[in-house]
């Protein structure tokens, strides 16, 4: 037998938020060790002074943390729609919950294929030589393209996947209700 949910799909739903604010998050901090790791100076001269970093904080540290701040709402705005159709829909906290996990699991995969592509591209655009964009006058170029790429495709990423959880979402909804409490 299994246990009822305190706050039934309700609470599940406000459960299932924050999970999606905290996934965000924590994709931004790793995701930007990575894109550190391509453009140091994407971060160092031109993120830390636009989120305004404190200078005494590792870069490595810096990155994670702007990371945090650049992506922990995306959580709640891929979350909003898709969660709010599973409170709707799904017949019981139950199926929230396997939609709304399927749900976090699906745009966190398609924003790091993203990212990862936008990197690709990003690399591409260097070694082709093309002189279409201009970065900030004081962040070394391949560096601003390479983790910039990366960082535009993993919101592409993000607006993508949060399009793709509705199929985890929808699914959900259609799960079976006998013997499962509300």
């Amino acid at each position: 037998m299994s246990k009822q949910t305190p706050g039934g799909k309700i609470g599940a739903f406000a459960v299932l938020m924050l999970l999606a604010a905290l996934s965000a998050g924590i994709f931004g901090a790793v995701h930007n060790q990575l894109s550190y790791s391509v453009g140091p100076g994407y971060f160092t001269d031109f993120k830390f002074v636009q989120f305004g970093t404190p200078p005494d904080l590792s870069p490595r540290a810096g990155a994670a943390l702007v990371g945090w701040q650049a992506s922990w709402w995306m959580g709640l705005i891929a979350g909003l729609p898709v969660l709010g159709y599973g409170l709707m829909r799904a017949p019981t906290t139950g199926a929230l919950w396997a939609g709304g996990i399927g749900a976090i699991i699906t745009v966190v995969m398609t924003a790091a294929i993203c990212a990862l592509l936008g990197l690709g591209a990003g690399f591409a655009y260097v070694a082709t030589g093309f002189d279409l964009l201009t970065p900030p006058a004081n962040v070394p170029e391949a560096e601003y393209f390479r983790a910039g790429f990366m960082h535009d495709a993993s919101y592409l990423g993000g607006i993508l996947g949060t399009l793709f959880a509705f199929f985890p979402m929808a699914r959900a909804t259609r799960l079976p209700t006998a013997g499962t409490p509300t």
